[in-house]
């Protein structure tokens, strides 16, 4: 099972988009955003923020139901806890993980090589809620500075493309087309003056419309 947030939510169960009410999407990525289990008055009281306690108690309830009806276990509860199922991968999760090696020095070319595609996301950006305030703010600044590990990877190698592509990634991301089409002429002249080659369609996809 697989869960997106960056850029759109998406559920895929065995490779087959799984359809969930928005109060049951709501409820599965609140949970994902967190690596530990939450207390369910705590997640009924930030989800439905204006019931009663009473109230939010019982949309918790009749969520979860909703949630798990599809046959698959996404989230785990007990009487006072909840927890995402240990079987659902979120992309979130993966790309912070990606984004902290870039940081810590031990990404590898397969890092450098998904970089672009995966720091470049949003958390889910046609979400108004106020709880996702937080978490889209600390991807932003761990994009940010994984900005500044880009550059180093650039630096240290400035004829390997994917740092190139993980670097244009993030610009974008943060809305700076501008550096973007800076780093991606950088790039391309490198490319010629060293190697005698163009970029690849990766890179040129990268700032298509």
């Amino acid at each position: 099972m697989s869960l997106s947030l960056l850029n759109a939510f998406e559920l895929r169960c065995d490779g087959c988009v799984v359809d969930l009410p928005p109060s049951a999407q709501r409820l599965l990525a609140f949970v994902a955003l967190h690596d530990h289990p939450l207390q369910r008055v705590y997640v009924a009281g930030m989800l439905w923020i204006h019931a009663s306690d009473e109230r939010a108690g019982a949309s918790l309830r009749s969520s979860l139901w909703r949630l798990n009806r599809p046959g698959h276990v996404l989230v785990d509860s007990t009487s006072t806890h909840l927890r995402l199922a240990s079987g659902v991968d979120v992309d979130l999760r993966s790309a912070l993980g990606l984004a902290h090696r870039l940081l810590d020095g031990s990404a590898d070319a397969t890092d450098l090589d998904a970089g672009e595609a995966t720091l470049r996301g949003e958390l889910l950006p046609d979400w108004y809620d106020d709880w996702l305030l937080f978490e889209r703010e600390r991807f932003r600044q761990v994009s940010l500075h994984a900005l500044e590990a880009a550059l180093s990877a650039v630096q240290a190698e400035p004829l390997r493309e994917s740092a190139h592509r993980v670097l244009i990634g993030v610009h974008l991301a943060e809305g700076n087309r501008g550096e973007a089409l800076r780093q991606y002429g950088l790039c391309r002249r490198l490319l010629r003056e060293r190697l005698g080659v163009e970029p690849s369609t990766q890179l040129d996809e990268l700032l298509e419309p």
